[in-house]
């Protein structure tokens, strides 16, 4: 992108998993920056980070970091941004947070820029990021809400261990290693690594991605059902959802019902879907063609096939939803909406 007004830029958690996206995607887009400040707990500064040709020396992230900062970037934890966030802002800082931080605060807009980019405007110094498995499904799923409405939804995801860290990509590299080799695969780290029961990845599906609330959902669950219901501006969205972490490094996948206010017809749908923004469709099932974590790692956009009526609802579809979970699913979500400040900025 380009644009005359440049910008100083911090991305606070720089030399985790998506914040090395977010640094490569700055660079790749060709970002208006003036400065760009890269920040990290004390246990990282120091390191260097290659950025536009010139290697870049992580600094420890503090409540002073953010003197002349104009758009800041968090991608380093909900404790990290409730500390940070509010320090950031008092010196004129943007924020844009990746965490769940401020995602349900009503006065902090949830934006996915295909959805509801109208609602960065109405920010008080800080735009949330979206759950990355809310993220791909609502940008699926506009289209279908603007021309028939939607009364359901019932997701079921299938999530990389990517979106739990760098940590959980090794332990199902370790494990699935020791599977093959026959020995032990001892889990260390999921589902959760703050509770005492771990499972193995390996060869495994685990119905549980952060912790059990107390109606039975998981807090990831209740993040998608809470956060489609805020980006979609509509608390009568009925969402349910049940979320699984499966063997994939990247890319997270989704089967989505959906039942739609209005009669539709199948083939429309599908040109509708085609001709969104930020969405591929990929439905042929004479070839075989369908989404796969595989095709999308590494990809920004939000990848849609599997186009069906149901069976015994005639209003209602199924569909499978498939992005990259760093990129689309937060880096790429994250730096759209930098994008959108720099080019609204005077």
């Amino acid at each position: 992108m380009s644009s005359q007004k440049r910008f100083n830029v911090a991305v606070v958690g720089a030399t985790g998993a998506v914040g090395e996206q977010i640094i490569r995607l700055l660079e790749e887009r060709s970002f208006p920056i003036q400065e760009l400040k890269l920040l990290s707990s004390a246990r990282s500064a120091g390191k260097t980070i290659p950025f536009r040709g010139q290697d870049l020396i992580v600094q420890e992230a503090t409540p002073d970091s953010f003197r002349g900062v104009e758009i800041a970037l968090f991608s380093a934890g909900g404790d990290v941004s409730r500390r940070l966030v509010p320090h950031a802002v008092e010196h004129g800082a943007i924020c844009i947070d990746n965490t769940s931080a401020f995602r349900m605060d009503p006065e902090t807009p949830l934006v996915v820029p295909e959805v509801n980019v109208d609602k960065i405007n109405e920010h008080r110094g800080v735009i949330a990021n979206p759950n990355c498995s809310t993220i791909q499904m609502v940008v699926a799923l506009k289209p279908l809400y603007d021309r028939y409405g939607i009364s359901r939804i019932i997701v079921s995801t299938y999530q990389a261990v990517s979106g739990a860290g760098a940590m959980a990509i090794d332990e199902l590299l370790r494990q699935s290693k020791a599977v093959l080799e026959g020995e032990e695969a001892k889990p260390e780290l999921l589902p959760v690594g703050s509770l005492p029961v771990k499972h193995p990845i390996a060869f495994n599906a685990i119905p549980q991605i952060d912790k059990f609330t107390e109606n039975g959902f998981t807090y990831e669950e209740m993040k998608m059902i809470l956060e489609t219901q805020k980006i979609m501006g509509d608390d009568s969205l009925e969402v349910t959802a049940t979320c699984v972490r499966i063997p994939v490094v990247y890319g997270h996948s989704e089967s989505v019902y959906v039942e739609l206010k209005s009669d539709f017809d199948v083939e429309d749908v599908k040109r509708l879907l085609a001709e969104a923004p930020g969405i591929v469709l990929q439905d042929d099932p004479a070839s075989q063609l369908y989404p796969l974590a595989t095709e999308a790692a590494g990809k920004l956009e939000t990848f849609v096939g599997r186009v069906r009526r149901d069976l015994n609802n005639p209003r209602a579809l199924n569909m499978w939803i498939v992005s990259d979970n760093l990129l689309k699913g937060a880096a790429w979500n994250a730096v759209q909406i930098a994008e959108y400040i720099a080019i609204e900025q005077p």
